[in-house]
């Protein structure tokens, strides 16, 4: 990895010559370099290189058409990296998208079936895949999560509970599964692949937060490698890409590539951020040459954090089996500090995480991350749980993972429907209208066509009331809630 101790010459804009094994970062670094040579190109990006109008926002912009490409593009260079992603990860295809795992899981959705059709579909979904559903017009089925006792989180999904709600939907044309969850838990993918293809349906999984999955001995294997027919993963999560960057892969045996292709393109720009498509470029290149020995670095580092936070009285550290190596989760009932109080400490310290409710803090580690930046986290946190310690609490899991989810009907007959705005307190028994979450995770506990129970609100109310954001509601304060008109009405 060390090129200037072998002796290489160094380019700062790339330090590990990725560029000679990723042809979107080559192509980008020659752009580059043709706009500081002077080329003026008249086309799009309308900044035109230049900084002179709106400063460093735009600096290093560039377009993959016009920029990477020509504008008459015979996607040689975005084609060429794909593959070679594709490779890596033993796919028969693979996509770049600027669209985030968000793009990818719905254009997955639009190439799974036809309006009317059931999907068996994980509860702790992202809202991007719910949203798929209402665009397809496809109808969930949901499974719950597993709950770990001890910490109140979603700990996964048991093979049995999805082989068993696909007897009872036979007609079923998928599962999709979102694994690992937002705190780092894990399920069994093979088991789960066994399942889907008895049943004779597709795997698809949304595997945004394990695009390192699979590159180190310590971590589970991609979920292509399991068995499963889509992976979708985000780069920009827990590798050294641009937010936005993802990339969509899949076996062709039981998902139709000739209708994947169309729904891609329906749900994607028409004008790419070449920097990006670079990015993703660049993290697979970084990924298939250094990635062993980087995240290695980052495990150990991680691990020694895990063992310095639990020795903090009260506070547990999610860790062992089914559980992500790389990923920080703390549950802090114990303590009886507030993890949203906990959260602005580390805010003004300059360390921000990736989420924090009254009971759990989750903290996103990456290869970009080292021992020096975990152990300022760490002290920093430990300092924050002292000053906030308070009486142990008793553990109230996070509501994303607990509602269970009662539907009416057909979450694109719900979305399309005619709605009316009711007062919070009137809403119980109603059909809601919207799609509601707490973000972090942005997992719905409200979706729309489901009945709105009084436990899906006490739940969002005592979120609301604990400080954490109430997300994609009309009312963000939950003071009122749409759900659909009554016949009638």
């Amino acid at each position: 990895m060390d090129r200037a101790t072998a002796g290489e010459p160094i380019d700062a804009r790339d330090p590990l010559g990725l560029a000679g094994d990723a042809p979107l970062l080559a192509a980008y670094l020659a752009a580059l370099d043709r706009r500081a040579a002077g080329e003026h190109a008249f086309c799009t990006p309308g900044h035109k290189g230049s900084t002179a109008l709106t400063g460093a926002v735009v600096a290093g912009d560039v377009g993959v058409y016009g920029g990477l490409d020509t504008i008459k593009t015979a996607h040689a260079p975005v084609a060429q990296a794909e593959r070679c992603a594709a490779r890596l990860f033993g796919a028969d295809l693979c996509r770049f998208s600027v669209g985030g795992s968000t793009h990818c899981n719905q254009a997955l959705a639009l190439s799974l079936g036809a309006p009317g059709d059931q999907v068996v579909v994980s509860r702790t979904l992202h809202r991007s895949v719910l949203l798929g559903l209402v665009l397809a017009g496809l109808e969930p089925v949901w499974v719950t999560p597993e709950v770990d006792r001890a910490t109140g989180l979603s700990a996964g999904y048991a093979p049995e509970r999805v082989a068993a709600t696909l007897a009872e939907h036979r007609g079923a044309i998928a599962v999709f599964l979102s694994d690992p969850s937002y705190v780092g838990t894990y399920s069994d993918i093979r088991a789960h692949a066994d399942v889907a293809h008895e049943a004779g349906v597709p795997l698809v999984v949304d595997a945004a937060w394990a695009a390192h999955f699979g590159f180190h001995p310590a971590l589970p294997d991609h979920a292509l490698s399991l068995g499963a027919d889509a992976l979708v993963t985000s780069v920009h999560k827990t590798l050294p890409a641009y937010n936005q960057a993802a990339i969509l892969l899949v076996r062709s045996q039981r998902i139709a590539v000739a209708r994947l292709a169309p729904a891609f393109e329906a749900t994607h720009t028409t004008s790419p951020s070449g920097a990006i498509m670079a990015s993703i470029d660049a993290s697979r290149a970084l990924l298939e040459h250094h990635g062993e020995p980087l995240i290695g670095r980052m495990l150990t580092a991680v691990a020694d954090a895990r063992r310095r936070l639990a020795r903090i009285d009260g506070l547990r550290v999610l860790d062992g089996p089914g559980v992500d190596p790389a990923k920080l989760t703390v549950a802090l009932a114990g303590t009886g500090a507030h993890g949203v109080q906990v959260e602005s400490d580390l805010i003004a310290a300059g360390l921000p995480v990736e989420m924090a409710d009254r009971d759990t803090i989750v903290a996103v580690v990456t290869v970009a991350d080292d021992a020096p930046s975990l152990r300022r986290l760490t002290d920093a946190l430990a300092d924050s749980i002292e000053r906030r310690r308070g009486a142990p609490r008793t553990l109230a899991p996070t509501a994303a993972w607990i509602v269970e989810p009662t539907a009416v009907v057909a979450p694109r007959e719900a979305f399309f429907g005619r709605a009316e705005t009711v007062a919070i307190a009137d809403a119980v028994g109603r059909v809601s209208a919207e799609l509601i979450a707490p973000y972090p995770p942005g997992v719905p506990v409200l979706a729309p066509g489901e009945l709105v129970t009084e436990r899906a609100l006490g739940a969002l109310l005592a979120a609301r009331d604990d400080g954490v954001r109430i997300a994609y509601a009309r009312s963000p304060r939950l003071e009122t809630i749409d759900v659909l008109a009554r016949a009638g009405c």
